[in-house]
C-alpha cells in the first residue's frame, strides 16, 4: 500500500485522554533566563568592594529583590502556559490566567504560519488564544495544533 494512503502520521492522530501540551521553546528561555538573571546579579553584587556594597541602603536592596521577583513573575507566567484536553472540556492557561472551554463551543482551531500560537475560534463568534501551543516551536507546534484539531473535531458535539 502507497505510504500516501495510509492516512495521518501517528503524531498526528488525536491523542488520549487527558493530554497536556505544552511550549518547548518559551519553557527552555524560562530556564536559561531564570538562571542567567540570578547569576547576573550576583556577580553584579559580588564585584562590587565591602565599601561600595555598604553603601546600600535596606530599601536599595529590597528594590533590587523585588525588580528580581517581577522578573521571575513575568518569566514563570510564559512557562506555565499549557492547555489540557479533557473528555468535557479544554483547559487553556495563558500566563495567570485559566479558561475553560466546553468542546462545543470550540468551532475550529488554527494556527497560520508566522502565527505567535495557537487561536480558537468559539461558537459566539470570538477568538481566544492559546498560548500553550507556540508556534515558535516550528514543526512540534503544528502537529500539536493538527491533534488539537482531531480532538476538537472527535469529541461529541
Amino acid at each position: 500500500m502507497p505510504a500516501a494512503s495510509e492516512g495521518p502520521a501517528r503524531r498526528d492522530l488525536a491523542p488520549t485522554l487527558p493530554h497536556t501540551w505544552r511550549p518547548l521553546g518559551p519553557r527552555i528561555v524560562g530556564a536559561v533566563l531564570g538562571v542567567g538573571l540570578l547569576a547576573m546579579f550576583a556577580a553584579a553584587w559580588f564585584s562590587f568592594d565591602d565599601e561600595t556594597q555598604a553603601k546600600f541602603t535596606a530599601f536599595q536592596i529590597g528594590t533590587l529583590f523585588v525588580l528580581v521577583g517581577l522578573g521571575y513573575a513575568c518569566m514563570f507566567a510564559l512557562v506555565r502556559s499549557r492547555v489540557v484536553a479533557e473528555r468535557d472540556r479544554l483547559i487553556v492557561v495563558n500566563g495567570y490566567r485559566r479558561r475553560e472551554y466546553s468542546w462545543p463551543q470550540i468551532v475550529s482551531v488554527n494556527l497560520p504560519p508566522g502565527a505567535p500560537w495557537v487561536t480558537l475560534d468559539l461558537a459566539d463568534g470570538t477568538t481566544a488564544a492559546v498560548m500553550g501551543i507556540q508556534g515558535s516551536d516550528g514543526a512540534r507546534a503544528q502537529a500539536h495544533a493538527r491533534q488539537l484539531r482531531a480532538l476538537a473535531a472527535e469529541l461529541p458535539r
